[in-house]
């Protein structure tokens, strides 16, 4: 039996459901989504369907007879869940992978922590990194299967620009040989078409179509993803300032890899992101740090997915510490 809560006056009520912002946050997918299915056919579209229908049943399963209360499967978090990890895999992941995955993420990341509102951790981003740290050479497998709209590519190398330019550093080149050595590194490819890297990464434009809309919608506030993005640049911006040879510019840096995709539908999940303005703030620019200096000196080429995870942990201190002002309060001005 459910608890009665019981708080003082005053209540505000609002038409807002778990299950409107998770269905906004699937339409707001949706480019993202048919993007990925246009360039990598059946394989995209498998691993997002056994993602999400595996989130759901794990969800159901542990909430009907192990936690004996009823099922809230309905609202569509564990199906956004499913969705958003389905596009955080290779396009060449098999699909038990993702069923492991999706295990993952709901039984541990979500569920052991008392589901929905109680997990300290994004569940797809927790299912994502204990994949890349369990099946590694599977994670970074790059290659593009067979798609029913392009034919031809079956078995190409779609190494991400990210760990083009990681091993040709390493191997004592400049990134002007590494980029002269890959014509298609253009910033207008990189927009619009990035065959290399996760399903979900294709298009730069397709997620920022997806952003406007959640921004119309009012589901998610601007001050994460802007400041992630923004800290990216100015960090990026001095490195590539001090040697141009050896460090990646903002621009790069910020359409390449998961920057977009994290930073827009992971960071500003409203259960693991800090509940007030400045919070965020804090919140986006540790993102956006982490993430650059993995990038720079880490082992991976990629770092947005530790680098939220991390600032995930710290959001219980952000809101212990920077806290709204009382209903009623008097605000000084001047």
């Amino acid at each position: 039996m459910r608890k009665l809560l019981v708080s003082p006056s005053p209540h505000i009520h609002g038409n807002e459901s778990t299950r409107k912002i998770m269905r906004d946050v699937l339409i707001a997918l949706t480019p993202s989504l048919l993007v990925s299915i246009y360039f990598f056919g059946f394989s995209a579209i498998q691993l997002v369907v056994v993602g999400a229908l595996t989130c759901v049943g794990v969800e159901y399963f542990i909430q009907k007879y192990l936690m004996k209360i009823e099922p809230t499967v309905d609202d569509l978090s564990a199906a956004v869940t499913g969705v958003l990890l389905a596009l955080n895999l290779p396009p060449s992941a098999p699909w038990w992978l993702m069923l492991i995955g999706s295990i993952v993420a709901i039984g541990v990341a979500k569920m052991t922590f008392g589901g929905l509102g109680h997990n300290i951790f994004n569940p797809a981003l927790v299912g994502r990194v204990f994949l890349l740290v369990s099946f590694p050479v599977m994670m970074t497998d790059w290659s593009i299967p067979t798609s029913w709209f392009r034919e031809g590519i079956d078995a190409a190398t779609g190494a991400t620009p990210l760990s083009i330019v990681k091993e040709g550093l390493s191997r004592g080149e400049t990134l002007e040989t590494i980029l002269a050595a890959h014509p298609d590194l253009s910033y207008i490819e990189m927009l619009f078409i990035k065959t290399g890297g996760s399903v979900g990464e294709v298009s730069a434009l397709a997620l920022i179509l997806g952003f406007i809309y959640l921004l119309v919608r009012k589901v998610v506030r601007p001050h994460i993803p802007v400041t992630i993005l923004l800290t990216i640049a100015l960090v990026s911006g001095i490195f590539w300032m001090i040697d141009p040879t050896q460090y990646t510019d903002p621009l790069f840096n910020i359409l390449t890899g998961g920057v977009l995709l994290g930073s827009i539908f992971m960071a500003t999940d409203y259960v693991t992101s800090p509940m007030t303005t400045k919070g965020m703030v804090i919140f986006g620019v540790g993102i956006g740090l982490i993430t650059v200096l993995i990038r720079y000196f880490g082992a991976y080429p990629e770092g947005i997915s530790f680098a939220i995870l991390i600032m995930n942990s710290v959001v219980p201190l952000i809101n212990k510490y920077i806290k709204p002002n009382r209903f009623g309060k008097e605000v000084k001005h001047g």
